[in-house]
């Protein structure tokens, strides 16, 4: 979702269906864009260096 979210297909939709309800599944893909936000936002900030250690690529 956070690089090529158009990859993600048919099949791809069913198999979520098989195990969340159209509900969980918006519910998932809006967490999901919440946590990719404040990643981003954190590393625009400068605040991914003293909050926590992860990895961003040098682009």
């Amino acid at each position: 979702m956070a690089l090529d979210f158009r990859s993600a297909d048919a099949a791809f939709r069913a198999e979520l269906g098989e195990h969340f309800s159209p509900a969980e599944i918006a519910e998932l893909g809006l967490m999901i864009g919440q946590y990719i936000a404040l990643g981003r936002l954190l590393v625009f900030a400068g605040g991914h260096q003293a909050a926590c250690e992860i990895y961003v690529p040098e682009y």
